[in-house]
């Protein structure tokens, strides 16, 4: 897998108007803001079988700020495609550099969702476990070992319910 710049993977896509362009964020986030002419594939729904190009082709993947798309790569080169090609910094770093940009509807970032989720169940589990039964503690526990284990794998589950939540989906 190579890494790219948000500017250098334009200037290539600009040379060679076959590369394809897949965005693998929640449809909300895309809507929101995404890179001009990037196909939405949400990561926790992408289905290797039916993609827009082959595995041959070079495709360039970007997400919010780098952490999905690597995933999304990783999946790929272990499925056979050959030219894959991850967008360091993501969407994120695609606004800031000003290039050509789809902006919609504002939309909250999963790993926001996540953030809020997790503290939301940890408090609930404190005041739970003070107010009316010590065993609401474990809620605190369990939310704090799985943002160990997110942290350690690099895989969260939270944020992976969280992004087929309704309002996450188009």
């Amino acid at each position: 897998m190579k890494n790219l710049s948000v500017t250098e993977s334009f200037k290539q896509r600009q040379a060679k108007q076959t590369i394809c362009f897949i965005d693998v964020r929640t449809p909300a986030e895309y809507g929101s803001a995404h890179a001009e002419n990037a196909l939405n594939h949400p990561m926790e729904s992408l289905d290797l079988n039916h993609l827009p190009f082959s595995q041959s082709e070079e495709v360039h993947v970007i997400c919010q700020s780098g952490g999905r798309s690597m995933k999304v790569c990783q999946q790929l080169e272990a499925a056979g495609f050959e030219n894959v090609v991850n967008v360091e910094g993501g969407t994120s770093a695609w606004l800031d550099a000003n290039l050509p940009a789809v902006r919609g509807k504002k939309a909250m970032s999963l790993e926001r969702q996540v953030r809020i989720a997790a503290g939301s169940l940890v408090v609930i589990g404190a005041a739970l476990g003070q107010f009316v039964d010590p065993a609401w503690f474990g809620l605190s526990a369990f939310v704090g070992a799985g943002l160990v284990f997110a942290g350690v794998t690099d895989t969260c589950g939270m944020g992976m319910l969280i992004a087929r939540m309704p309002w996450n989906r188009a």
